[in-house]
């Protein structure tokens, strides 16, 4: 209540207008907390015990009977905002765009996009690996997008996440780190393009994105605080959730991490060193041990949810994951023996595998394609307000398989 008369004498000494200030006023007297009760106390007293009851009921079933962890959602403690991040993160936006423009133009007058045998063997074997760094960039990038997102339709990702609000990832953040990352990126690309023209070693150009790899490894693992230590270290933790599925809690983040991977397998695959295309083709068997071990978590990853009693549904999904290490080693084993019992084999396997991963992206994951809706092809409860939104989600991601289809027998979507 004290607080609602300071706010209306501050509007009234701000617009001095006094009628409606007193309208105003006599309006918070009449509320319920306040006539509901004999006096103000009894009111007050109303207030808290609600709020007592709000917490006790979430401490109890949400954060396992453990106060201190159930303060941290119900009352966090938000740092204050800094405008040093959004000043590094236009900086580094600034000096990627400049660096790709600079290596755009060295790469024109070099003639790296020309159909010479040298030229060729440079597009095939840098742009895959820089590329991967360039990926990762990529989806932090995204991430951000889908903060804000997030936020902006009320969604409560750290909860669902189980993030600590105090050191969670904010969209700033996120976009400081995809920047800082592809600046670095395309700092590697002009460097390694101008030792190249410059006539420096072949061993020591290509030094260059295994010294990249080593920073970014060494930075993620630096146990000193900076640079989002608590970030990297969940980011750690993740993975080696999704590696070892079987023998940890499988939580939320661990779903969103894992399908997030099982979708990138194609330029997982385009990402490797010609070193590995090569060995496929001598060893096929090895290589199909190698590309299923990607997504081989994704299933274990359900069945350890199962074992702990939830959704026997989760069976069905591991199933879209098996079809897919399916059709990656009849690919394989294609790229090995090339003959038309295989032929077969490929397009009856991805195509089912592609199938299955549709229908349940759209059905069981989205919800969509509901003929009985009021909302066409969609559910019935929207979280945007936008309908073209999902109609665009589904037809891109259709558009998505059928670009990143692969030419090269070797490759899996």
């Amino acid at each position: 209540m004290e607080a609602f008369r300071k706010i209306l004498k501050k509007f009234e000494k701000v617009s001095n207008h006094l009628q409606e200030s007193a309208a105003l006023s006599s309006k918070v007297k009449r509320s319920h907390f306040i006539s509901s009760d004999k006096n103000n106390e009894q009111g007050l007293v109303q207030v808290m015990k609600l709020v007592d009851e709000v917490e006790s009921t979430f401490t109890k079933h949400f954060a396992g009977s453990d106060r201190k962890k159930a303060m941290k959602f119900l009352r966090p403690q938000q740092p204050k905002e800094s405008h040093t991040i959004t000043f590094f993160a236009g900086l580094f936006t600034g000096s990627f765009v400049t660096l790709f423009t600079v290596y755009a133009i060295l790469a024109h007058f070099c003639g790296i996009f020309s159909s010479t045998d040298g030229e060729a063997g440079y597009m095939q074997t840098v742009y895959p690996v820089f590329s991967m760094f360039a990926l990762l960039s990529l989806h932090i990038f995204l991430y951000g997008c889908n903060i804000f997102a997030w936020r902006g339709t009320r969604i409560n990702h750290n909860f669902i996440f189980e993030f600590s609000p105090n050191t969670a990832l904010k969209r700033r953040d996120a976009f400081l780190i995809s920047a800082s990352l592809m600046t670095a990126v395309v700092s590697a690309l002009v460097v390694h393009l101008l030792l190249r023209s410059a006539g420096v070693s072949q061993k020591h150009v290509d030094a260059i994105p295994g010294a990249l790899l080593l920073v970014f490894t060494g930075l993620l693992i630096c146990p000193f605080n900076v640079f989002y230590r608590s970030t990297r270290y969940c980011f750690i933790r993740v993975m080696r959730n999704i590696a070892l599925s079987p023998f940890y809690k499988v939580l939320m983040v661990d779903f969103f991490m894992a399908d997030q991977l099982t979708s990138q397998q194609y330029e997982l695959v385009h990402g490797e060193p010609s070193v590995t295309d090569s060995t496929a083709k001598a060893h096929g068997t090895h290589c199909v041990l190698l590309h299923g071990g990607r997504i081989q978590s994704a299933p274990l990853r359900d069945v350890r949810y199962i074992e702990e009693g939830h959704d026997v549904n989760h069976l069905a999904n591991a199933g879209k994951y098996i079809s897919a290490m399916v059709a990656a080693a009849a690919r394989l084993k294609y790229a090995v023996e090339a003959t038309p019992l295989w032929f077969a084999i490929v397009i009856v396997t991805s195509t089912g595998a592609t199938f299955y991963q549709l229908f349940w992206d759209f059905v069981k994951d989205w919800g969509l394609l509901d003929l009985s809706s009021k909302n066409l092809l969609l559910r019935d409860d929207l979280i945007l307000k936008n309908k073209c939104v999902y109609y665009a989600s589904m037809v891109g991601e259709i558009s998505t398989i059928s670009l990143l289809t692969p030419s090269r027998s070797d490759y899996v979507f």
